[in-house]
């Protein structure tokens, strides 16, 4: 259920880097800006990740790595792309933890690039995103048993990830349209 990437590592990266977010909100984020805007770049993700341009001359190898992969675990057509959260072998409560804040993150990169209106977007779209939303408060139920938890929790994954290659790949247009030039300053 968890990508190749160290979540740890990138935790520790973060961590040193005084992020703002955590692995999974951070790897959300990064997932949603290149839903949404093209291109996105590894500096533009860490001045919205770290704090007011914390390391941004020196990015973490991890991150850098973890940037590249994604995106072209993204773009790719072999449906590759997977979430960044701990492995199978944490707590449950702490992998349902970083899915609804990967599912945060991914809100917040897709909506602060211009893509997040739920009633705009093409085919399904919408209603992936408002899934997504509703994944944001997922929790264990106690009341269930720990085999029935573990199954949710890895169908809401395995929705999340191929939702999000859905949204990338439907969105390819909007990024691939020519953006006017940022205003002069003076």
């Amino acid at each position: 259920m968890s990508t190749t990437h160290d979540y740890a590592q990138i935790q520790r990266s973060l961590a040193a880097s005084h992020a703002l977010a955590d692995p999974a909100e951070a790897h959300g984020t990064l997932a949603g800006a290149l839903c949404a805007l093209g291109p996105y770049r590894l500096e533009d993700w860490l001045a919205e990740i770290l704090p007011d341009g914390a390391g941004l001359s020196a990015a973490d190898p991890a991150l850098a790595t973890l940037y590249a992969s994604t995106v072209a675990s993204l773009s790719g057509r072999d449906m590759q792309f997977d979430l960044l959260i701990p492995s199978d072998d944490s707590p449950l409560e702490e992998r349902t933890r970083a899915l609804t804040s990967w599912c945060t993150g991914f809100l917040y990169g897709l909506g602060t690039n211009g893509a997040a209106d739920p009633q705009r977007l093409p085919g399904d779209l919408g209603e992936i995103l408002r899934d997504l939303t509703e994944i944001t408060r997922a929790g264990v139920d106690t009341s269930d048993s720990v085999e029935a938890n573990e199954s949710a929790l890895a169908e809401l994954v395995e929705f999340v990830r191929v939702g999000v290659q859905l949204v990338f790949d439907e969105l390819e247009p909007l990024r691939e349209r020519e953006l006017p030039p940022p205003p002069v300053l003076h």
